[in-house]
């Protein structure tokens, strides 16, 4: 792989769509995936040279990446490995075949060609597999395969099935079906007496198995069983496809379908005592949220049965003593770390209480996602809480019953893992800048934080596993994701191993914008990035770009999952545009508060900071108040259609690409966080939904939508262009894209959907 340092000098090149638009085709194809080999003297990464097929590569610590062929993949172990807790073994796959390292050295222990996973590593050697719904041990010592659990289809019901009356008739009548039953019987007995004892069944009974844990010494286990609603799914149409006929593709259902229901059970195997874990004892389980006021003539009333809940497991003590679960309620308001002790009583250690939604780094505001939980030791665990108004790591003691706060400060923990010894804590945080991300090592006992990598940009760290080196995905603002290696030290200096840049992208000296403050409204700081026209060439146009996922951080230090936009914010002010990405309110990185400043409004807070953001255009970069325009796709196209249908005259043009139009409409997990739900809240969604402010169209408005959108549906743009129809607007264009769903596949499209974005730019903001 040949070296050659990014060249930062002017150059000539002029920016085309028709190459941007062909996205890492023209940037180049960033590696991922790396994982360390479990001897620590090497690591396998995915390089995808092209979109078309996954390569590998091999490269050893310090050394030079060399392909792997796809026909040698099945005797690398690219997939990583898995180890016990104290790492003495080492568990990795080679194709279908399962191989153990320990201290008496490598051997092939398991070669199975259907699917199956590793549940766990313990240091005796013992690895606890899963095939399909049961746990299997592989001994440590003789490698043999021994079946733990027992969960069967079906329900006893069906096991001790009795005959039904022409059953019975049949055999009273004819002599030859009783005969047959007689043969039959002797059979079954014959065989019952000659085969060896099976595990006790456990009937699924309709659920499915969602998780499973097993002790240490393998008497016990926890499970949680789940059962899916018959919600009524939406549908999208596709025109064009090799069928040559219109075909009709289900997607999600809408805000408001039912939940799934969760149970969690605790099995003591040596007796076959099943217990269903009750949460009718945790705190604020009967509290209804505290939206509903509004409705209920301002009060707060208890629930008759407690809120419905997921459960998230995190793993056995060391002494077996005691099993970490995580629960969330579904009302999204909710979060307990409590612990299973040995009986199966269920012990609340933390409860974290949201009149919003729980969310944030390390807590996640989805409920199928579990949060940052953790043994430190038998008595000591570890979560992730937004007490203090950031995400900030604690401890709990159950023996003292108290939790210490391990981190404080205005910035987010986004990520925490122990050190092998358990003594320090490995941690990706926001501290030196909320638009970075360093890599830190916290010592549990002083708190005292190490810094190890720190410099501007993002720093995505894997550990080796003999804690000695470092794989560092690492981007800046306008160098793309490169795998580095380096020492685990402090202030550590890291090596570049891969360059994946074209010669093309490399031909152009892209902006490092510059990332600002400025003051909303009600005086909290927003943070904003600035591309700014090169001096001679201002036209004193504006135009603001509006990031998409609502909870997701672009003025920011690294490469931008934006990437096409970036390089099309470039191209605008190469042109004379002065072009501001905002992170607005609800924006990741900034802390609760920010959070959650749009709960029951979307197209609020998050709205007035864009539009403080084009004062702040007016003021600071002297932007004429009737040249601004405003893009942006998904929660930005939302946000696009909120600024001119609720803000009109403010802003000359914007186009929104795959928006919202009502969250009526969105899918469930994500807008009954913000909104609660549209039965319950109907405030909330007329409020925050574009298409009840259609009347308000004065600006020119450009849509633009992929007709196979599975996630944002077409139907959404074409709901609200009825409306603009039936109000006789004329200044709107909707432009569909026929085979494209939410995020763009064909560089065909981005050319066209960009084409007419800067076109509408040109035509309202530079030549009227």
């Amino acid at each position: 792989l040949s070296f050659c340092l990014f060249n930062t000098l002017a150059f000539s090149q002029e920016l085309e769509l028709s190459k941007i638009m062909a996205g890492d085709d023209f940037v180049g194809h960033q590696p991922e995936s790396a994982v360390w080999k479990y001897h620590s003297k090497g690591f396998y990464f995915e390089w995808n040279k092209t979109d078309e097929f996954q390569t590998y590569f091999d490269c050893n610590l310090g050394g030079t990446p060399k392909q792997i062929e796809t026909e040698d993949l099945h005797q690398h172990d690219i997939k990583g490995y898995y180890s016990s807790n104290d790492e003495s073994v080492k568990v990795f796959e080679k194709g279908s075949s399962l191989f153990r390292m320990d201290k008496s050295g490598k051997q092939q222990v398991f070669k199975y060609f259907r699917p199956y996973q590793v549940n766990e590593v313990r240091s005796n050697g013992d690895i606890i597999i899963q095939i399909e719904n049961n746990l299997f041990k592989i001994d440590g010592t003789s490698n043999s395969l021994t079946q733990v659990t027992n969960f069967v289809d079906g329900n006893a019901a069906a096991e001790n099935y009795s005959e039904n009356y022409l059953e019975h008739q049949q055999k009273e009548l004819f002599q030859i079906q009783r005969k047959r039953a007689t043969q039959k019987e002797v059979r079954k007995q014959f065989n019952d007496s000659a085969k060896q004892p099976e595990l006790e069944p456990i009937y699924l009974d309709g659920w499915m198995l969602d998780w499973i844990s097993l002790s240490l010494d393998n008497s016990i286990i926890i499970y949680e069983l789940t059962k899916y609603p018959k919600n009524e799914n939406t549908n999208y149409a596709s025109y064009v496809n090799e069928s040559g006929y219109t075909e009709a593709n289900t997607a999600r259902p809408k805000v408001g379908s039912s939940n799934p229901e969760h149970l969690l059970y605790f099995v003591n195997l040596a007796n076959n005592e099943r217990k269903l874990i009750e949460t009718d004892k945790l705190s604020g389980v009967f509290q209804e949220g505290e939206f509903l006021r509004r409705y209920n003539d301002n009060t707060v009333k208890a629930l008759e049965q407690p809120k419905a809940v997921i459960y998230h497991g995190h793993g056995f003590s060391e002494n077996g003593l005691n099993y970490l679960i995580e629960i969330k309620s579904y009302d999204n308001k909710d979060r307990w770390i409590c612990a299973l002790n040995e009986n199966g009583e269920l012990k609340e250690f933390d409860h974290q209480h949201d009149q919003a939604w729980i969310g944030g780094p390390g807590i996640s505001g989805w409920n199928m996602v579990p949060g940052t939980v953790g043994w430190i030791s038998n008595d000591n665990l570890f979560y992730q809480s937004e007490k203090t108004g950031y995400s900030h790591l604690y401890s709990y003691s159950i023996k003292s019953k108290a939790s210490t706060q391990l981190t404080d400060g205005k910035y987010e923990i986004h990520e925490a893992f122990l050190n092998q010894a358990k003594t320090d804590f490995f941690i990706s945080a926001n501290k030196s800048h909320p638009g970075n991300r360093d890599f830190l090592m916290l010592n549990i006992k002083t708190k005292s934080m190490t810094p190890i990598l720190t410099a501007d940009g993002n720093h995505m760290v894997s550990v080796s596993p003999d804690e000695k080196s470092l794989l560092i995905r690492y981007s800046s603002k306008n160098k793309p994701w490169e795998l580095y290696t380096a020492k685990l030290e402090p202030n550590a200096k890291m090596k570049q191993i891969t360059i994946s840049t074209t010669k093309e992208f490399n031909n152009y000296n892209w902006r490092s914008p510059e990332v600002i403050t400025f003051k909303a409204t009600d005086n909290t700081e927003i943070n904003a990035r600035v591309y700014e026209p090169k001096e001679g060439t201002k036209n004193k146009a504006a135009v603001i770009f509006v990031h998409g996922a609502g909870y997701l951080q672009n003025a920011h230090n690294w490469w931008s999952g934006y990437h096409r936009e970036y390089m099309f914010n470039n191209l605008l002010a190469d042109k004379g545009y002065t072009v501001l990405d905002i992170d607005y309110r609800a924006s990741k990185g900034y802390g609760r508060d920010f959070r959650t400043g749009i709960y029951r409004y979307m197209g609020g807070k998050d709205l007035s900071d864009n539009m403080d953001g084009r004062q702040y255009l007016i003021n600071k970069h002297d932007i004429d108040p009737e040249r601004i325009g405003m893009y942006g796709g998904s929660y930005g196209g939302f946000i696009t259609l909120m600024a001119l249908l609720t803000e009109p005259g403010k802003l000359k043009c914007g186009a929104a690409l795959r928006s919202v139009t009502d969250w009526a409409h969105y899918n469930h997990q994500y807008t009954s966080n913000i909104l609660n739900t549209p039965d319950e809240d109907p405030e909330a969604y007329r409020a925050s939904s574009p298409i009840y402010y259609a009347q308000n169209l004065e600006d020119k408005l450009l849509m633009l939508h992929g007709m196979e959108d599975d996630n944002v549906q077409y139907q959404d743009v074409v709901r609200l262009s009825q409306r603009f129809i039936e109000l006789e607007k004329k200044d709107w264009d909707l432009i569909g894209y026929p085979i494209e769903k939410h995020g763009f596949k064909e560089t065909s499209s981005w050319i066209d959907e960009y084409r007419r974005i800067l076109e509408l730019f040109e035509e309202e903001l530079v030549t009227r």
